[in-house]
Order: C-alpha cells, then structure tokens, then sequence
C-alpha cells in the first residue's frame, strides 16, 4: 500500500537526513515558549517527565508519516488526535499576557499550528544548517507537505498559512507578538532537562556539542527569554555553528555511505 508521500516528496527529501535528529530539541524549546502549549500539550504529557522520550515519540510518528503506509500513518494520527482531545483546562494564574482562567485544549489550532510551525521551521533550518540549501520552489514544497501532515493532525486547510509566504510572516507574527512568553516552569525544566540529560561522561562532549547547536539556532528573542549563558556571544555562536555546518554540508555529509548518513526508515522505504 502507498504511503502519504514518495520518494519525490521534500519532506522524504529532508527528513530521511539523521542530521535532522538536531532539529527536536529546538522544536521542543519553541513549543515550550507557548504558555497555553506548555498548559495543553506539554505539562499534560510526559514532554519533560523524559523530553527525550517524547522527540522519539515525535520522530517515530513523522517517520511513520513520511515512509510508512498510510494505513499505519493513519492508525498513529488516530492515536495522536485522541490524545489530544483528552486534554483541556483552565490556566489557573497568569502568565505572561494570558489571565487566569484562559481556557486550553491540547487539540486547539491555534496550539496545533505553533507545535506544526516549529517542527517545519526546525526542519528547514537544520537541513539548511547541516545537510544543503533549499531553494524557495523547495521551501514551498516542503511546506506544502507538511499541510497535509497538519490535516493528519487535526487542522484543517483554513487553520494553515495557505503559501511559504504566509508561513514566514506567521512565523514573524509569532516571535515578535505577544502570544510567545517563556514561563518560569519553562525556564527551569526545559533548560534543564532538554539541555541536562542524565548521560554518563562519556556522552557529555556529543551534549555539549548539541547543546551549543540548539542554543545557537534558537530564534534570537526566544534564546534570550531561555535566558542562556551570554557567552560566547549570540553573534560568535552563530558563527562558529555557521562555520561548523559548511564544514558538515561540504567535507561529511557528501561524503558518508547511506547507512551513516540515512534514517533506517528512509532506507526501507528506499
């Protein structure tokens, strides 16, 4: 049985990249900066009981999207939308811009839409960080693909930014108003559970690394609400992130044998 996409799709195209692993933490940063996403689809869940039990939770149900059959796409959706449903309340004090007694619901597409924006724009940003460029045509594709993982989800056509453009100037929307505030909870727990994984010192090196990649490709306004250590400066993080993944794109990336280089799924579905 065919599966939502094939092999001409740019979601395959750019999730079949392990590279793309970089791109949860950042995701999960973001959505964490939503108080009514934190009340409705985080703090609800296990998302940071074990963060990183959720981004394989994540992963598996996008691979299973973009490489599986669309029976088992389906049969996961399913899942995923009755999950949600499940899910409502009531803040029970302020925060940031929201008064207490804001109504959530973790199927909500306002919520939806920001958990969707963050995994597409993580997706592109690390793909274009790490692996090669993407071109407009490409980006739009890619976004289009996406929709239809946004109608699996529950959204519905109307509930999505229609082109790239749209989706860029949400984006700008989102990071510049007032909806987005990085609560107290969301400082301490994120930072310290996305950031702090109970890892032997053998891992730390490869968590420092990743660390310093998700901080740097933080949007700016989040980065600093987070409340990350100024040093090295934003600036001199970016560069040294931007120096790194020329090095990756050029020099590794080109160079690595698929099961290096390729998620299993995207192999299987080869």
């Amino acid at each position: 049985m065919a599966g939502y996409f094939d092999d001409g799709s740019m979601l395959r195209r750019v999730h079949r990249e392990r590279a793309l692993a970089l791109a949860g933490p950042r995701a999960l940063l973001m959505q964490a900066a939503h108080p009514l996403a934190v009340s409705g689809l985080l703090a609800h869940s296990t998302a940071f009981d074990d963060p990183y039990e959720r981004l394989a939770r994540t992963a598996q149900v996008l691979s299973t999207i973009g490489f599986g059959e669309r029976e088992d796409a389906d049969r996961v959706c399913r899942r995923v939308r009755a999950m949600h449903r499940r899910v409502s309340g009531r803040l029970h004090k302020p925060v940031g811009p929201y008064r207490a007694g804001t109504p959530y619901r973790a199927d909500d597409p306002e919520l939806l839409l920001w958990v969707l924006f963050t995994l597409v724009d993580s997706g592109r940003v690390v793909y274009r960080t790490y692996v090669g460029s993407l071109s407009r045509d490409e980006e739009a594709r890619y976004w289009d693909d996406y929709k239809r993982v946004g109608r699996l989800f529950g959204l519905r056509v109307r509930d999505m930014p229609r082109t790239l453009d749209d989706l860029n100037e949400y984006g700008r929307e989102m990071l510049e108003g007032d909806r987005l505030y990085v609560t107290a909870w969301a400082r301490e727990r994120a930072r310290a559970i996305v950031l702090e994984p109970p890892l032997g010192w053998a891992a730390q090196p490869v968590v420092e690394t990743v660390n310093f990649i998700t901080i740097a490709l933080l949007p700016d306004r989040l980065r600093d609400e987070y409340g990350f250590a100024p040093l090295p400066p934003a600036f001199a993080r970016k560069v040294l992130v931007k120096a790194g993944g020329e090095y990756v794109k050029r020099a590794v990336v080109p160079f690595l044998p698929d099961r290096l280089r390729l998620v299993p799924a995207a192999r299987r579905a080869a």
